[in-house]
This record gives C-alpha cells, sequence and structure tokens, in this order.
C-alpha cells in the first residue's frame, strides 16, 4: 500500500508488498526490495538500494548527502541497506561525498531512534546500535557487535566482530572482537555473553578467552603477543581473526582495564565452561 501523498520518483523501483506511509519521498534511482516498510514522513535520497525485509520508521532520512565539505555536486555516491534491517525513528545514514564511495549496512541489523551514521562508514551484518549513538565517517562495525547507547565513535575506528561496547563511551580508537568494553573505555575480557548467543562451542569461547589475556593482561606489547600466540596450541579461525585485527590497526588499540589487569583476571578470565 502507497500513500497517496508520498513522492515517488518515477525512476524508483519499488519491489511487491512495499508499504509506504504518509509524507515519505522517494528520490531518482533508489530500488527497494519487496516486503518493506516506509513510514510517514521517512525521505530515501538518491543512489540508495534496499533489500527485502527492511523497515524505517517515522523520519529516517537515508543516502542523503554528508556532512562534509568535499561534497560536490553531481557525485555519485551509494547507499546499501541490506534485508531485514530496522531503522528507527529519525536514523540518518549518509552517502560519500567521493565518487563511487559507499556506505553500507549489513543484513538484520537494528539501529534504534536518533542513530547516525556517518559517510563512507561500513556495518556489518546483525549489528545492534542503541539510541543516540553517533557513528562518524569510515567506521567499520564488525558482524554481531553491540554498542549501547549515547556512544560516539571517532572516524576510522574499527568495532569488531561481536563485540560489545558500553553505554556512554567516546570510542577513540580500535575496539577488538570478542571483546567487553567496561564504562571505563578499557577491554574487560571476552563478550561471554555474545559468544554464547552466536554459537560458539565451550573450546572455541575458552581459546578466545586465552588469547584476549595474552594479548592485553600479560604485559605483552601487540608483537610479543602475536609471537606467543603463534606458538599456542590452542588456535582458530577465531582466534586467527582476532591476532589479524590487533596487527593491522592504525587507530591504536583501546587498553586493558586497569582494574583486571591489577588482579591478574584472576575471577573474570577463568574458563567458563557452562
Amino acid at each position: 500500500m502507497i500513500h497517496p501523498t508520498a513522492v515517488i520518483s518515477p525512476d524508483a523501483k519499488i519491489g511487491k508488498n512495499v508499504e509506504i506511509g504518509p509524507y515519505a519521498v522517494i528520490e531518482d534511482n533508489v530500488i527497494i526490495g519487496d516486503n518493506c516498510f516506509v513510514d510517514s514522513h521517512v525521505k530515501i535520497c538518491r543512489y540508495t538500494t534496499i533489500g527485502s525485509d527492511s523497515r524505517f520508521y517515522l523520519g529516517c532520512l537515508v543516502g542523503e548527502e554528508p556532512q562534509d565539505h568535499r561534497m560536490k555536486p553531481g557525485i555519485r555516491s551509494r547507499t546499501e541497506i541490506g534485508s531485514g534491517v530496522i531503522l528507527r525513528e529519525y536514523v540518518t545514514v549518509h552517502r560519500s561525498p567521493f565518487e563511487d564511495g559507499l556506505t553500507a549496512i549489513g543484513d538484520g541489523t537494528l539501529l534504534m531512534a536518533f542513530v547516525h551514521v556517518g559517510h563512507d562508514a561500513r556495518i556489518g551484518k546483525n549489528v545492534t546500535c542503541a539510541n543516540h549513538t553517533a557513528i562518524s565517517g569510515h567506521v567499520q562495525i564488525g558482524d554481531g557487535a553491540v554498542l549501547s547507547g549515547y556512544i560516539m565513535v571517532h572516524q576510522f575506528c574499527r568495532i569488531g566482530e561481536l563485540a560489545m561496547i558500553s553505554p556512554g563511551l567516546k570510542v577513540r580508537q580500535d575496539a577488538p572482537p570478542f571483546t567487553l568494553i567496561s564504562e571505563k573505555g578499557c577491554v574487560y575480557g571476552p563478550n561471554v555473553v555474545g559468544l554464547r548467543r552466536a554459537g560458539m562451542s565451550s573450546e572455541e569461547r575458552s581459546a578466545i578467552k586465552k588469547t584476549i589475556k595474552t594479548f592485553f593482561f600479560k604485559g605483552l606489547n601487540v608483537s610479543n603477543a602475536e609471537k606467543e600466540m603463534q606458538k599456542a596450541d590452542f588456535k582458530n579461525k577465531y582466534t586467527d581473526h582476532f591476532c589479524k585485527f590487533m596487527i593491522s590497526n592504525e587507530r591504536g588499540i583501546l587498553p586493558p582495564d586497569p582494574e583486571m589487569l591489577a588482579i591478574g583476571t584472576r575471577v573474570h578470565m577463568e574458563d567458563d565452561e557452562n
């Protein structure tokens, strides 16, 4: 159902069973997949592609020109929204100021009310960002990461797969995959709940915990921790991914929680097979 007050470009491609509410605006060169919901006063801007079964609530602005002095008239950059994505009230997503640049949000991601996604950001699948979180330009967020409310992420930072970020933080450096980032903006240990929910086995969770301990709670720098990991007998695809993330950083890595470092992680870093 398309409301009669909606303004839809004749060049837009609208899939089957799409609902578009009052006063929504769909610009040129937009593709919307089947079974999507576009609420009232939503604007889907040009060069935006949306997968099936996605939902956009009141006041969303998707694919708009970025807040960037480098944006010039006629730039053709893209915004790609996956399938099953939910954007709640007044979420804003900006496209790139660069020719053929891309801002992308993966399948199954939930952005709660007033979240902002800056230009050239890449958000993975099944990511959750709670209310009023601000994601700056060029930020990368891995699959399954959880960002609690009122977080500010500095441009070019990376948040790793299945990381969980505590509310109200200013994230200025990379947050490693599989970690829990405390209210102090430090690596506290593994995101135990997230690892379980992702279906990892007890052996895989144990290996991740040992890897985090090696990099953060043994007093080693990244180079020495990597060397120790090369000799480890518990390595798997997740620990390899963690190591690659650590050695490829450009903005630096969030530090270990000083409280956990002081007590030697005796409690939190114990293997938990339950």
